[in-house]
């Protein structure tokens, strides 16, 4: 065992930050905890809190309070983009088709694969061998027509980074609402609305320190998107129901941190990724590293392992007290290769021996040292057992 629980898993989720739960605490209590939707003072205490978390998350990213819409989290709001906003195009007559990037989220993916249950069609745009999405076959999505087009800022398992104001402008010139998923840029890379022209974007709390449980989708457009939920008439009718008030709270607060961090959050993440990448490459003189050679967040490592699988390697670094994954937390389990590193073009033998590592506030050098030292025993005892099993 090592001295401490070392947890490398930050892409997955996030402690929740003192600061943020003392923030959320009031509207779980007796001091704010009424319906915002209430007149009286206990409900316009909920309010207030709702209205200020959306001037907390809009001035975070760089755009209007009217246009934050809160979710149970990136997953619904996902959904929201992509199917709400194939829907609104078909009832404006223009096409039922969405394209979207082969190495998405499986939630923007299954949305994708909903519109085709809907009657409509889906388009997958390839990537590179870095995960970099392949503007020529964008180019040819949009001059057949489509209504949404979905490709997320940054890879959960890979960490590419897209080249999102590029994709903003093509669909902006072609007419085409926007979507990206930022649930793995937001407070890791710069985000600057102002400057992209996305019609949707994706945000989740619990990866920079709040609850499960909350997310938001930024609505450029209220034409653009047609309600997957229906109710009252909460948040403009786009997303109805009583509205989650601490996570919302907890979200704006979370949110205001992510954003007045982000610099100094990336450099010193990018310091201990890329400590711990040159420490496994002199130990093992085979490793690959997926999305290595393209642009890259400063908090994801994913690296391949050559003669090993993936879950045998979690269950020894588990039981050394080290917490990483083999890929997206939604598919980890699996025993197929993540269909990033397949749509990326990696050997389904190195697809099947892939790490991530993912490093958030809390990582510090002694984690990249406790890794350092066990791998090497965990990856030859992995290794002499896949050869005894393959005999």
């Amino acid at each position: 065992m090592t001295q401490r629980p070392v947890y490398l898993d930050h892409a997955a989720t996030t402690p929740v930050r003192p600061e943020v739960l003392e923030a959320m605490l009031p509207y779980l209590r007796e001091e704010a905890f009424g319906n915002p939707s209430s007149a009286h003072r206990f409900g316009r205490a909920a309010r207030a809190g709702i209205e200020e978390a959306k001037r907390a998350v809009a001035e975070a990213v760089g755009v209007e309070p009217n246009q934050v819409v809160f979710t149970s989290g990136g997953t619904e709001a996902d959904n929201l983009a992509v199917i709400g906003g194939a829907l609104a195009a078909r009832a404006a007559g223009k096409p039922f088709r969405v394209a979207v990037c082969a190495t998405e989220h499986k939630a923007v993916l299954a949305a994708a694969h909903a519109v085709e249950h809907f009657g409509g069609e889906a388009i997958i745009l390839p990537v590179d061998a870095q995960g970099v999405v392949d503007l020529a076959a964008l180019d040819a999505a949009l001059a057949r027509g489509v209504a949404v087009v979905s490709v997320m800022w940054v890879n959960n398992e890979v960490g590419t980074i897209q080249p999102v104001a590029e994709v903003a402008r093509r669909c902006r010139d072609a007419g085409v609402s926007f979507h990206s998923d930022a649930v793995q840029a937001f407070g890791k890379v710069p985000l600057a609305l102002q400057d992209v022209r996305v019609t949707f974007l994706t945000l989740s709390g619990h990866k920079i320190g709040a609850p499960k449980g909350i997310g938001a989708l930024i609505v450029r457009d209220r034409r653009a998107v047609e309600a997957l939920i229906h109710g009252g008439g909460q948040q403009f009718g786009i997303r109805p129901g009583t509205e989650n008030v601490p996570g919302i709270v907890a979200l704006g607060r979370a949110a205001s941190l992510a954003a007045a961090e982000q610099a100094a959050f990336a450099t010193r993440t990018a310091a201990r990724r890329d400590e711990l990448e040159l420490r496994l490459r002199d130990l093992f003189s085979d490793l690959v590293v997926n999305g290595g050679a393209g642009p890259r967040a400063p908090h994801v490592l994913n690296a391949s392992f050559p003669g090993t699988d993936s879950e045998a390697l979690l269950m020894h670094l588990d039981l050394a007290g080290i917490a990483c994954s083999a890929g997206s937390a939604c598919t980890t389990g699996s025993v197929e290769p993540s269909h990033v590193l397949t749509a990326m073009g990696v050997p389904h033998d190195l697809g099947i021996a892939a790490l991530r590592f993912s490093f958030g506030r809390s990582s510090v050098a002694e984690d990249v040292a406790a890794v350092a030292e066990a791998l090497p025993k965990i990856v030859a005892k992995v290794r002499k057992l896949s050869v005894v099993l393959h005999r």
